[in-house]
């Protein structure tokens, strides 16, 4: 047996005795029909008594190795083609009968596809009674001896019985004989012929170790859910002459058409039972009347014709046999009239409407309505199965979903614990319903996981067993039982034997002389005795009397006690039923309202999903039009760039030429100046202007004739470190005395990462103009450091100035002024050696203006 587990939350009822936590899954069997044709093709195959294998017909999917895929379910017991009403009866429904009249609950519904034999499991057929006809039998078999008169109970709309004396009783059955159409059916009417057979059972059944100090009544009542809405089969609709009946094709009716029952609603009684509020039980003394009522509700249940079943159940049908019990009183002459003492079990017989699908049943209009409220009921019952055996078998706490449907709220009492649950799974093993029967065997091995609490015991009353045998024996004799002279006589001695066999025989006349002398002496004592016992029995009874009449008073003061305050309690309970009508409507507008809401948030919410998409994709084509703009600006400015190049580079070539002929002027008139004579310029290509750099003209020294000077060479600030030295190619010669110099340095023309790898220190050397004409040469210093990437930068810290300046304070000009310009105009220039100094550094490609340019390599850009 599996353990307990948490059951689903629940409103707790205090129970007296209810100390046992143990649990039994509900108990699932499985019967399969035999086939309607010898040679249809079969997709469920017996394997034992609890186990049946599916084998995938042809034409349908195979799985993935190309075999026919063959799945196996185990039940707690499976029922062939062959097996017998009597042998289902005795496995599945004898058990529950049997707790029924022990005072507990118990509920059987029947599960499958349509056309699975459902109806003719629970109902039977003509010389095959089903399940139903042969719990009555057993019922009525078991406790027909000890059932009350009729009315002695009587059924209220709270979910309880009243009981009342056999007085009340009797002025009831009068009253109701006398009304001219009585609803009660009667047992000596005679059995309808139209199911006449399938209440014969031949099979004599009966319940064991019955409470023979009790009295039992029978109740039935039958209803059907159809759309989800509760119809009560039982119940008798009066015809109102004033107000027209209309049918479906808005036409009035005739007076004697149908007209169909309202609805009903489910409540709660005190005990936290789920029952149909205002349906009708009916009292019944036998099978046949019990049967007569069943067939009677069976008639209004709703069928209709589809593809695949002739009469296809519409509803689900709900037949309830309602047990009640009370003791009897201490003398068991009457029933005890107390309201505690009785004692109600009820059993569920449903037959499920078959699940099915609309493309196979071709169902249209209503028939498609009510296939789809059939199939939304059985997956809300599934539904709250799967969570029952989630919440046992994880420890978890979900709501289980009874509200969802009438059929799962109106049993959910069975589910929480009030008694045994069993299902029959009906199958057909036709290769057609191969999908829907694999479906129906999911459910069912999902349903064998669910476990029910196990009921608790009733309470035992504390009279005396025994009691109603005891007055039957002193009111008379009952059966076979000795009679109290017989008793008597025994005890005397017997008689010897009177046959005289001789004439002179003298002993057999003294011996029976003697006997009779003995047995008039004894019975002459007995008789004396009795007298004795008599005389004080009679004061013993006086006394009894006396303390009875005494005790009936005292009784008859708390009777009217107890009237007083069950007229009070009436009044509140009716006022309170109204308070619960009222809460019932207002909590079915609140539902209807929280479907509205509902159905509007589902609606906002794809509407949010919507636009949440649009948005998306928005951003996303933003981001798209942003990279492409990106682009488009990248390739815009290189090209401008480009373009500004060439026109600059175009600008520096005019400006080139325009400076080459101002210098072959200037060279010409130094050469007029200098030399008599002078060879005719040559111009220079713009390659070797870039190979040549001319030397500045030196000037003349101030003091002829010097000594020769040592060059030195200035030592840099910095040179314990290792050095990179960047002299560019276009730097001059100044051949001055101090020349920056740096040890163990690596120069180079152009600045390149491999030279800078090796060094920490870097120096470029850059000369300028100064303002004066004269060259000044800048030692700009720096660190090197490596970078995240793997490549080196430098970070500059100092500048170092060596400039070459004239003694005399001025600028150095020539011996002898130019000579005038042919045209009549005087030169701008008129220190040669200044402006030829001024020529050799100005040199083509230059950017930044005369004297300065870039010596590093420029950045190529990414395109």
């Amino acid at each position: 047996m599996k353990p307990a587990r948490t059951k689903t939350p629940r409103k707790l009822l205090v129970k007296k005795g209810s100390q046992t936590s143990l649990k039994d899954p509900v108990g699932v069997y499985c019967r399969v029909r035999p086939l309607s044709l010898p040679d249809q093709e079969c997709c469920i195959e017996v394997i034992n008594n609890t186990t049946v294998q599916l084998h995938t017909p042809e034409g349908y999917r195979l799985n993935r190795n190309g075999d026919y895929k063959e799945t196996q379910y185990s039940f707690k017991q499976v029922f062939g083609i062959h097996t017998t009403q009597k042998e289902l009866f005795d496995a599945v429904a004898n058990p529950l009968v049997d707790d029924l009249i022990h005072g507990k609950n118990g509920l059987l519904f029947t599960y499958g596809v349509t056309g699975s034999g459902k109806t003719h499991t629970m109902t039977g057929s003509p010389g095959e009674g089903g399940l139903l006809p042969r719990c009555l039998d057993m019922i009525f078999n078991s406790i027909g001896s000890f059932q009350a008169k009729r009315y002695v109970f009587k059924s209220n709309d709270r979910n309880s019985m009243d009981i009342q004396c056999e007085v009340d009783a009797l002025l009831e059955r009068q009253k109701r004989e006398a009304m001219p159409n009585p609803k009660t059916p009667s047992s000596k009417r005679q059995v309808d012929p139209e199911f006449a057979d399938m209440i014969n059972v031949q099979e004599f059944c009966k319940a064991e170790e019955v409470d023979e100090d009790s009295v039992y009544g029978v109740f039935v009542s039958y209803i059907e859910i159809y759309n989800n809405y509760i119809y009560d089969l039982l119940e008798e609709v009066p015809f109102d002459p004033i107000k027209p009946k209309w049918n479906s094709c808005s036409t009035p009716m005739r007076n004697t058409d149908f007209v169909p029952p309202q609805s009903k609603l489910l409540r709660e009684d005190k005990n936290h039972n789920m029952y149909v509020a205002g349906c009708t039980e009916v009292e019944v003394k036998s099978t046949e009347e019990a049967f007569e009522v069943f067939w009677r509700g069976q008639k209004k249940r709703r069928i209709a014709n589809t593809h695949l079943n002739r009469e296809s159940s519409r509803s689900h049908s709900v037949f309830n046999i309602k047990l009640v019990q009370a003791p009897l009183d201490a003398d068991g002459d009457n029933v005890l009239q107390e309201k505690e003492q009785i004692t109600i079990s009820q059993l569920s017989l449903v037959d499920l409407a078959g699940s099915e699908r609309t493309n196979r049943t071709k169902a249209e209009g209503n028939r498609l309505r009510e296939a789809g409220n059939i199939n939304q009921s059985l997956m809300t019952l599934r539904t709250c199965m799967e969570v029952l055996r989630e919440n046992q078998m994880y420890g978890t706490n979900k709501m289980v979903p009874y509200r969802d449907s009438k059929l799962t709220h109106l049993f959910k009492n069975y589910f929480d614990g009030e008694g045994k649950v069993r299902m029959i799974v009906c199958v057909n093993p036709k290769a057609e319903d191969y999908e829907e029967s694999l479906q129906v065997m999911r459910f069912a091995e999902v349903t064998q996981e669910v476990e029910v609490a196990r009921p608790v015991d009733k309470a035992i009353c504390g009279l005396t067993p025994g009691r109603r045998y005891r007055n039957q024996a002193r009111g008379g004799p009952v059966g076979d039982e000795p009679l109290v002279t017989e008793v008597v006589l025994q005890s005397f001695p017997p008689l010897p034997s009177c046959e005289l066999l001789d004439i002179n025989d003298e002993q057999t006349l003294p011996r029976l002389i003697e006997a009779l002398e003995k047995r008039h002496h004894l019975r002459q004592m007995m008789i004396d005795e009795f007298h004795k016992q008599a005389v004080t029995f009679k004061a013993l009874l006086q006394e009894f009397d006396s303390a009875v009449l005494n005790k009936e008073n005292y009784i008859q003061g708390k009777l009217n006690e107890k009237e007083k305050v069950i007229s009070g309690q009436k009044l509140e309970i009716e006022r309170l039923e109204k308070k619960n009508k009222t809460l019932e409507y207002k909590i079915e507008i609140l539902e209807k309202t929280t479907t509205i809401y509902e159905e509007d948030k589902r609606t906002l919410q794809q509407e949010l999903e919507t636009q949440n998409q649009k948005l998306q994709r928005q951003f996303s084509d933003k981001r798209r039009l942003e990279a492409r703009l990106q682009g488009m600006v990248t390739e815009t400015t290189m090209k401008w760039e480009k373009e500004c190049e060439r026109r600059v580079a175009a600008k520096q070539l005019e400006m080139q030429n325009k400076l080459w002929v101002k210098d072959e002027k200037l060279k010409q008139l130094k050469a007029i100046v200098t030399e008599p004579k002078a060879e005719k310029p040559e111009r220079p290509s713009r390659e070797r202007d870039r190979e040549k750099v001319p030397q500045r003209a030196i000037s003349p020294s101030p003091v002829p004739n010097a000594p020769p000077v040592r060059l030195r060479h200035r030592r840099s600030r910095s040179a314990g470190d290792r050095w990179v030295d960047h002299k560019p190619a276009s730097n001059v010669q100044t051949e001055t005395v101090m020349q920056p110099h740096v040890p163990h340095a690596i120069t180079v023309s152009v600045a390149n990462e491999k030279a800078l790898a090796k060094c920490e220190k870097y120096m470029l050397t850059h000369q300028e103009l100064a303002s004066d004409g004269e060259i000044e040469t800048k030692l700009i210093k720096g660190d090197v450091y490596k970078t995240r990437g793997g490549g080196q930068s430098v970070q500059f810290t100092d500048i170092e100035t060596l400039k070459q300046e004239s003694p005399t304070g001025r600028k150095r000009r020539s011996s002898t002024a130019a000579p005038a310009a042919p045209d009549g105009t005087e030169s701008e220039w008129t220190d040669v050696e200044t402006r030829c100094s001024v020529a050799v550094e100005m040199r083509a490609g230059s950017q930044l203006g005369p004297g300065y340019q870039h010596h590093a390599q420029p950045k190529r850009k990414k395109p």
